[in-house]
């Protein structure tokens, strides 16, 4: 069975294709290697996957790639797209131009090439400023705080449209807080312990009692997995979060207590697109995805912090 993951080189999409991978699939990555964060970091995780046998990588963009129209997949794993709430705040038509735009690209070709199953990265940022919690599938999602929401927001209404036009079975992840070994930089995970360790300081947004549902990601992909391996679905959404959400207080406690050492920060004021809070209800997942988190906090933490060590020697 062949399967498209696009954004291959990414966090998220270098996990759920490695394994994928060691399932014995033979998948077909994508990814543009754009410099959001730092392309070394793609490197290496594109640099594991291609030790695999059945793995074939093509440096192509969402927006115009032909992959799905030459290879002919059984399923698309569509992980691509430009991340981050405060970097789309400044740059709404690239979030635009990328997630909607080669969202469309893509399952355009789905339609013509009868792909069996297109699972694709949604986010927990649809629900917005959503005061009821937890976060339900079911919930109005009106409340949008940045053009990233949005455009995560639209590939869901354009994936029901494609659904009811062409049952093309379509399947949104909401992720909530993703993290772990191979993460992004710029997300606090990494930019947290890194920066305690090192005894640098770092920025901390409002007075610390927004919280978050930080999700590890081997959960996640046990999660992703799943959903490829779904049939008869529509066009439907989950949830994959930790339902445990954390106070940025006490996330920083334990990234002390994981590095053993002090945090440093600047105080600053809430910053234009953030939330309060975010919180899954994974119960949906669980039904129909079998979907049940493992991971703790602390744990997690620490798999990330070892990780971030290792590479920092070589």
């Amino acid at each position: 069975m062949k399967i498209l993951v696009t954004g291959c080189a990414g966090f998220i999409g270098s996990h759920v294709s490695e394994k994928l991978l060691n399932q014995g699939f033979n998948v077909y990555g994508i990814d543009n290697m754009n410099d959001y964060y730092d392309v070394n970091q793609k490197k290496r995780n594109l640099e594991m996957l291609s030790l695999y046998d059945n793995f074939v990588f093509k440096n192509e963009d969402i927006e115009n790639t032909n992959i799905i129209n030459e290879i002919k997949p059984d399923k698309v794993c569509h992980l691509a797209s430009m991340a981050g709430v405060r970097y789309s705040i400044d740059n709404p038509d690239l979030y635009v131009n990328v997630n909607i735009g080669g969202f469309i690209n893509l399952v355009e070709q789905a339609v013509k090439n009868n792909v069996l199953n297109f699972v694709y990265a949604s986010s927990s940022s649809v629900y917005g400023l959503n005061k009821k919690v937890p976060f339900s599938e079911t919930d109005s999602i009106d409340t949008c705080n940045s053009p990233y929401a949005a455009s995560k927001r639209s590939m869901e209404i354009f994936a029901n449209t494609y659904n009811q036009l062409y049952k093309l079975p379509l399947i949104g992840l909401r992720f909530f807080t993703v993290y772990g070994p191979r993460g992004r930089p710029d997300m606090a995970p990494y930019k947290f312990l890194k920066s305690i360790s090192e005894g640098k300081t770092f920025d901390k947004y409002g007075y610390g009692d927004s919280m978050r549902d930080y999700t590890y990601i081997d959960d996640i992909v046990d999660g992703v997995v799943s959903a490829l391996e779904t049939k008869d679905m529509s066009s439907e959404v989950f949830n994959l979060g930790n339902s445990t959400p954390i106070s940025l207080n006490e996330f920083i406690e334990t990234c002390e207590n994981v590095t053993g050492k002090k945090a440093e920060f600047r105080q600053l004021g809430i910053q234009l697109g953030d939330v309060p809070v975010t919180y899954a209800d994974v119960s949906k997942a669980e039904k129909i995805l079998n979907y049940r988190p493992k991971v703790k906090l602390k744990e997690g933490l620490e798999l990330t912090y070892n990780w971030l060590n290792k590479i920092k020697q070589k």
